[in-house]
């Protein structure tokens, strides 16, 4: 079963029904049609409230699994590499927009972590933009992308992101540089958990080309190009489709967190 396997787009009940099979648990626990949408990601998960459209319901629950995932594998994994334990983060699902401790959350802003609430922000549309706009298609794409987002959790957790913003602070020059580090140890972090989703026999290579895909396809020198015909270089902040990609493979290949020193390297 391989997070971009086309039987799984049946719908939301079909997908359920796989993952129980599979990972002997019962995913249905997940369905909710309460009007709630900020919830812990190891309880049930609700629609977003404003206007989903059908067949939300299928990516709520797919987001949910994914989610629960990679927090149940950094459970384990966290204390054993770098012996800090792991605290799980929460999910808010949203379309159009939403407030959070960071700010406003909308579309346009796209998925997020903030470390002020410590709550992964996911605004649905984002799913389909990625396929249509930036042409990755692909469940794990989108598995990726949470990913991502749990791997600036870890960085709260073992106060990395802190020191950044302190250094931020006193060294305003050099906060692009900063970010981008930040958010390259974020995609080192999410190769990591996708190691085990193959180790699990979860994944195939087709899923991990996939991810590939997508970390490449919103790389500032990308996007930059595509926007305004031109790249800047010093104003970048997730760093260049290749160093994504690279990072994303270097916590893939190595499967420990301890591989993930973006700080440190040139890469």
């Amino acid at each position: 079963m391989g997070f971009g396997a086309p039987h799984l787009g049946a719908g939301g009940l079909i997908i359920v029904f796989i993952l129980s099979m599979v990972f002997h648990q019962n995913f249905f626990q997940y369905v909710s049609t309460g009007p709630s949408v900020s919830a812990p990601v190891n309880r049930p998960v609700s629609r977003p409230s404003n206007g989903a459209r059908p067949g939300g319901e299928r990516a709520v629950q797919f987001v949910s699994f994914v989610l629960d995932d990679t927090q149940k594998t950094w459970t384990k994994l966290l204390p054993e590499q770098v012996n800090v334990p792991y605290r799980h983060a929460k999910l808010v699902l949203f379309r159009n927009s939403t407030p959070s401790a960071c700010g406003a959350a909308d579309s346009a802003t796209g998925p997020f972590y903030c470390p002020g609430d410590e709550k992964v922000y996911l605004d649905l549309e984002f799913f389909d933009e990625l396929s249509r706009r930036f042409g990755a298609p692909g469940e794990f794409a989108q598995a990726y992308v949470i990913a991502h987002e749990i791997g600036h959790h870890l960085q709260k957790i073992l106060g990395i992101e802190g020191k950044v913003n302190r250094a931020r602070q006193s060294n305003p020059s050099e906060s692009n540089a900063l970010s981008v580090r930040l958010e390259l140890q974020a995609d080192c972090f999410a190769g990591v958990w996708g190691k085990t989703t193959e180790q699990r026999h979860i994944i195939d290579q087709s899923d991990v080309q996939s991810a590939l895909g997508a970390a490449a396809a919103v790389g500032d020198d990308k996007l930059q190009q595509e926007a305004t015909g031109r790249v800047r270089p010093e104003s970048f902040t997730h760093g260049t489709s290749a160093q994504r990609t690279t990072w994303f493979k270097t916590g893939f290949n190595a499967g420990n967190i301890k591989a993930c020193d973006t700080f440190s390297s040139k890469q």
